[in-house]
């Protein structure tokens, strides 16, 4: 089973495959679950040149930072390179 960590949300980059599955719709809802205390979904990320890299969640990660959170619980998992 995958191990969580705390995140600094300003050291993730979000490549640009994963902006296009933006959904501020999404983002919005997801904000609200956060808020509520019902979504507390860790995003995956991987582990980049001096940064992370985002892998999935790209709404879950926008909705914290409208927020205003500075930090996410992430999964870092293996990503192969293409």
């Amino acid at each position: 089973m995958l191990k969580t960590v705390a995140v600094n949300i300003d050291e993730i980059y979000i490549p640009a495959e994963r902006r296009k599955e933006l959904d501020p719709e999404k983002v919005e809802t997801l904000a609200e679950s956060i808020m509520e205390g019902t979504d507390e979904r860790p995003i995956q990320v991987r582990l980049g040149k001096g940064r992370y890299v985002l892998v999935k969640g790209v709404n879950r990660l926008e909705a914290r930072k409208s927020l205003g959170d500075t930090v996410i619980h992430a999964y870092i998992v293996s990503a192969q390179q293409h």
